[in-house]
């Protein structure tokens, strides 16, 4: 290859890696900033002392991101509690459990023990992946267990739920590691988490050519993710698919997988939408309790299917009832 091909290859792949987590972080916002209509009231609570108590940054490892928020119930009386975790948004390069404080509330409020988790952030100054950001969240759920136990609250089930790169991290456990989960993993809920990487889905990024340029794109961007070294070589003889099992969630399930709840935007430039593809499948193949709901208007924020975005709420509300009911 000529020299200043080689040089506009890897233009193009750090110009892609800027661009994509940089997209995802205000992708990620938008469930920030989105207008709440009248429906979403259900879905939130005024939280006081009579709800119940959040512990900050309570600690499980040695990184300085090493941190959740545990809410627990005003209620202490039962024998046994169910747990929800939520995973914060963020491109997986930004973010924190404290954005994600009213939906943990509402959750508490519902007779949960409910946790936020921070994990190591991808900067310019350290190797943090998709993969290592899983391993934190894994290393987690032991002490918060042990955390909500010493506050009086025994645990025996879990649910894991988050939204974009939460949403992968959320189905990177119940997929993936549930197996090795102190509590049992009953449900998973998302929203918009890239669940697969193949390089033919991702076309919002141009990672679909068949270009040397694009090979180069692809196997930086994710190897980057992966935090496995990439050529374009692998990506051109799809030996990339290997490496980037780790990390994909829709290559963990099988006949055992938890019941699931879906949304996803149909116009979504932050993540490709065609990517679900392969998580459907998936749980079709293997017959998994699964809820799958399109956003046939919106993007990464879901922000322009209101009553979309309601049905999720009721079927996650209905799956917890289900799968995961409260100890009266």
């Amino acid at each position: 290859m000529k020299k200043n091909e080689r040089k506009k290859g890897k233009v193009m792949f750090i110009f892609l890696c800027f661009l994509i987590f940089t997209l995802s972080f205000i992708g990620s916002a938008l469930f920030k900033i989105t207008h709440k209509p009248a429906w979403a009231k259900e879905f939130s609570v005024e939280w006081n002392d009579s709800i119940g108590t959040v512990y900050h940054d309570l600690s499980y490892g040695d990184q300085p991101a090493n941190t959740f928020d545990l809410y627990v119930p005003s209620d202490n009386t039962k024998e046994n509690y169910g747990l929800v975790v939520y995973l914060h948004a963020g491109g997986f390069t930004s973010g924190d459990k404290a954005d994600d404080a009213e939906i943990l509330q509402w959750l508490c409020s519902k007779g949960y023990v409910a946790a936020g988790i921070n994990y190591t952030l991808r900067t310019e100054e350290n190797e943090a992946s998709v993969y290592s950001q899983s391993l934190e969240i894994k290393q987690s759920i032991p002490f918060i267990v042990e955390e909500a136990q010493k506050r009086g609250y025994h645990l025996n089930e879990m649910a894991i739920s988050g939204g974009s790169a939460g949403g992968t991290l959320a189905m990177l456990y119940a997929y993936r590691d549930a197996d090795q989960s102190p509590l049992p993993v009953k449900l998973m809920f998302e929203m918009v988490g890239p669940a697969s990487f193949h390089v033919e889905d991702w076309g919002i990024y141009g990672l679909d050519q068949q270009t040397e340029e694009a090979y180069t794109a692809a196997a930086g961007l994710f190897g980057v993710m992966s935090g496995v070294k990439l050529t374009s070589d692998m990506v051109k003889s799809q030996e990339y698919l290997t490496h980037m099992k780790p990390i994909s969630a829709y290559q963990w399930v099988n006949e055992h997988s938890v019941p699931s709840v879906l949304l996803y935007g149909t116009h979504d430039k932050v993540q490709p939408y065609q990517g679900v593809r392969h998580l459907v499948d998936a749980l079709e193949k293997h017959q998994v309790d699964y809820a799958y709901f399109e956003a046939p208007h919106s993007g990464h924020g879901v922000q322009n299917d209101d009553k979309v975005f309601q049905q999720f709420m009721e079927t996650v509300v209905e799956y917890l009832k289900t799968y995961m009911p409260v100890q009266s």
